[in-house]
């Protein structure tokens, strides 16, 4: 049955990057049927203040209460969320969207290590602003094809 609200779940996608679902990002921590028809659904946030949780939480509720399934939301800071819960086919989705995932297990200064341009692949970026279009994500620019482009920060 787990397995069942999983499969729900990865039908919610994340409201600030719509290719992917907040399982593929690691949101989701846990999810339980706790009676007939209640859910237990544990989520974390990417980042303590991102302002995309509360959609998150109103979308699993409403997901849930159409198949008739009454959904109680448990949100754990800790541990925090860390970029290598984001899913392998998830890191490709982002790349293919423009946005460069870190590295797994890259928990290391993000700011002094090159990022690879999500289009032509190169290393030759700059960033251009410590944070990017959310909180969770910095701008950079490939000095290369000139194309702008987000770093998904590590932690």
């Amino acid at each position: 049955m787990e397995q069942d609200l999983f499969k729900l779940l990865s039908q919610i996608p994340d409201p600030e990057i719509p290719v992917i679902n907040i399982v593929e990002l690691g949101i989701v921590r846990d999810a339980k049927m706790i009676s007939e028809n209640e859910a237990e659904i544990v989520i974390t946030p990417t980042y303590s203040a991102c302002p995309a949780m509360f959609n998150i939480e109103e979308d699993i509720i409403k997901l849930f209460k159409e198949k008739g399934i009454s959904a109680k939301i448990i949100t754990k800071i800790s541990p925090i969320w860390t970029t290598d819960w984001i899913t392998d086919e998830a890191r490709e989705k982002l790349r293919n969207y423009g946005i460069t995932p870190p590295e797994k297990g890259n928990h290391e200064d993000h700011l002094n290590i090159p990022k690879k341009c999500p289009r032509c692949g190169s290393e030759n970026t700059k960033q251009i602003s410590r944070f990017g279009s959310t909180l969770c994500k910095a701008s950079y620019q490939c000095n290369d094809c000139l194309e702008p482009f987000d770093y998904f920060k590590c932690h």
